[in-house]
Order: C-alpha cells, then structure tokens, then sequence
C-alpha cells in the first residue's frame, strides 16, 4: 500500500479537519492553477485561431504555392507562361499537391459616373476552387466562371463598392490601356466579397478567365499561371521542393521561364508578422505557470505549518522524511487536479461561448476580422494540463523538505 497516498487521501477528503488558516490557502492556491490554466488555453486558442485564419484569408487569395512566368514573379505585370491541360494535369500530379487552377490577371480601371478606380482583373476558370470566395461573400452570388465565353460577370470587395457605391445588379464599364490603345468593357457587378485584407480587398476584382485572355490578347493555352493546392500545410516546404524539380526552369513552347513561389515568399511581411505571436504566447505562458507555481508554493507553506503536530507525530511513530515529504507532494497534487478541472472548464467554456456568440469583437481595418476568432487544439490542451501539473509539482519539491526541520518533541507542544 503507496502509505502517502493514502494518509494524503484521508487529509484532502477530510473536510471537517480543515483549518481556518488553511482553507483559504487551499483555496487561493486552487484559484492560482485554474486562472492560469484558463488564461493559458484562451491564449493559444487565440493564437492559433487568429494565424490559421489570417493564413486561410491570404491562401484564399494566393494559394499555396503559385507557378508563373520567372520575369514576373511577385508583382502584377502579366507576362504569359503556357498551361494547357496536360500541363495542368501533370501539376496535379506532383506528390503533395491536391488540386491545380489558372487564373489570369490583367491591369484595369473600374469608371462611374463620379469616381474612378484602378484594379487588377483576376480571370478565374471553370476548375477554380471557389470556397474561399463563397465563405466571404456578402452580397449576391458567384457567377458560373467560364474558360470559352463570358457576359463579363464581376465580383468586387466591399471597399470597391463603398468607393464606387455600387451594389450587385449594376453595370460599369472597365478600362484597359494597351500599348497602341484603350478599350473598354462593360461588366455586370454579380457578387460583393469582404476579407478585411486590406492589400487584398483594395486591389483584386474577379471575372472569367476568357475575359482576361481576350484583354491581354493571349493564345488560348496561356494564362499568367498556377496555383496550386497542397494536401497538408505543414508540409508545404517539401511539397515545394517537389514542384521546383518538376517545374522551376523550365520552358513552355513559346520559350517563357517557368519559376515558382510559396504562399510565404509571396508575402514574407504577414507570415513573419504571424512568427512573432509565438513569442507572446511563451512570455504568457511562463507568467502563467509562475503564477500557478508561486501559488502552490505558498499554500503548500502554510498547510505544513498547520500540519506540524501530525508531522511530529508520524515522526514519533516511525515515518521518514520521504514519506511525510510525499504525503504533503499527493496531498498538493489533489489541489493541482482540482484547479486544473476548473481551469478546464472556465477556459474551454468561454473558448466555446466566443465561437458560438462572436462576443468579443474586433476592428477589422487593424486585425484583419471582425470578431476574435479561437480555435480549440485538444493536444496542446492535454499538453497544457500536464505541463502544468509537472511544473507545479517540481517546485513544490523544495519546499516540502521544510518537513526535515521539524522536531517530533517539540512539534508535539507546537499550537
């Protein structure tokens, strides 16, 4: 029979024998646990939710990894590569990539009436994933996009719209400056989106990728380039280095460049701005756990000075400091276990409330959403509690050799 446990168990489970001393340091010692395991889960919910969703909104917009013409890499110029449709297939095919799309982008001015403003025509075709444009459309509907016709459908941001005041239903005429002249087009607004990226929102109208050819008056099988989907993100390096030997260098038939780019070499700024909330969450962690630990240690202080009449008591009947010492570690890691029970469910809980609620808003011009987005990862949940219950042990660990000080003779006349 574990004789610590056990004597541990009695203790904690007595709740008659509690003195006034020592409930409320029980109690503020359980009190420390829950709150910084509850501010440690809302923290890395936080985190997560808010990089996965800024990364979600600019892979929306660039894909994973993005094939094009080598001159033309990272800027909005349209200079063509060829992808027929083997070649696109054959991009498919690439270990690591789920699904491959073109687009085509050509430089344009959207004119009212009143006021005018510069874009960029992203021409998409009929195999374009279009999730991510559905989830963050909030007015009308995305047209059918097409690859051999159009009626010149257009889906705007909402920052267009409000600049333009336009709604879904309108039509407005386009502009495109070529080398020798200027034509114009006249499109049919049928969708309004919002991201809250600004360098997204401000920039990108998208249209059929028919429309575009036919505006940078291209061949058929050209377009700007690729965008391709990976299976797993976090793998998106060797996915990469996949599609730079199959890719990178190599010519098309009218004898154009071909290079490649990640999604984080495209934008270099945002995911390093995303690198450095790890570091936050470290600092609060730690802070956390300190607080958690500072706790413990003072409730577990004074608990075995309550306690020093039974210590010398169990030192009269023969118990080692090592059992006294590992009576009084269980007897704090049932205080542990039950902070850790509450921090779970006041962490968890109001994780849950925000996702269903949206409680807690943001401004969306500054942090890119609406309302602060949480994500729940139940490894780094577990990992939290134990992490917590380990570390708030080991301090406890000095302290409890406090119980070697003490005098079985004089302990017995101590009040």
């Amino acid at each position: 029979m574990n004789l610590p446990l056990f004597i541990a168990k009695r203790i904690y489970g007595d709740q008659g024998d509690r003195r006034k001393v020592s409930r409320p340091a029980i109690r503020i010692a359980m009190v420390g646990v829950a709150i910084g395991l509850a501010v440690m889960i809302i923290t890395v919910s936080v985190v997560l939710g808010f990089k996965h969703t800024i990364r979600d909104k600019v892979v929306g917009f660039g894909s994973h990894i993005q094939i094009g013409n080598i001159l033309t890499m990272g800027s909005y110029e349209t200079l063509p590569i060829c992808i027929d449709d083997s070649t696109l297939r054959a991009f498919g095919r690439i270990d690591g990539i789920r699904k491959a799309e073109r687009y085509t982008t050509t430089q344009g001015i959207l004119k009212t009436d009143d006021d005018f403003l510069g874009v960029v025509f992203k021409g998409l075709g009929p195999e374009y994933d279009l999730t991510f444009l559905q989830e963050n459309l909030v007015e009308g509907e995305l047209p059918q996009f097409s690859d051999s016709a159009t009626n010149y459908p257009l889906v705007i941001s909402r920052s267009m719209a409000d600049k333009l005041r336009l709604k879904t239903g309108d039509r407005i005429f386009a502009y495109f400056i070529g080398n020798d002249d200027v034509r114009a087009r006249r499109f049919t607004v049928t969708g309004i989106y919002q991201t809250n990226m600004k360098r997204f929102d401000d920039a990108f109208c998208l249209t059929d990728i028919y429309a575009t050819h036919k505006l940078n008056g291209w061949f058929e099988d050209q377009c700007t380039g690729a965008e391709l989907l990976v299976d797993d993100f976090e793998q998106l390096e060797q996915t990469n280095r996949n599609v730079i030997k199959k890719v990178n260098r190599q010519l098309d038939r009218y004898g154009s460049t071909l290079s490649s780019q990640t999604i984080i070499e495209a934008y270099p700024a945002v995911f390093s701005w995303l690198e450095l909330l790890d570091i936050n969450v470290w600092i609060i962690l730690a802070l956390m756990i300190a607080v958690a630990g500072f706790t413990m240690v003072s409730g577990l202080l004074i608990i075995i000075l309550e306690r020093t009449q039974m210590i010398g008591v169990l030192k009269a009947l023969g118990a080692r400091n090592s059992t006294i010492r590992h009576t009084f570690l269980w007897f704090s890691v049932f205080i542990i276990g039950q902070g850790l029970l509450w921090g779970n469910i006041i962490g968890i809980g109001l994780v849950v409330l925000q996702q269903q609620t949206g409680l807690v808003t943001l401004d969306p011009q500054t942090y890119y959403v609406s309302e602060a987005p949480l994500e729940l990862n139940p490894l780094f949940i577990v990992l939290l509690n134990v992490a917590t219950l380990l570390i708030s042990v080991l301090v406890l660990i000095a302290p409890s050799y406090l119980v070697s000080r003490i005098h079985p003779a004089k302990s017995m006349r101590y009040e």
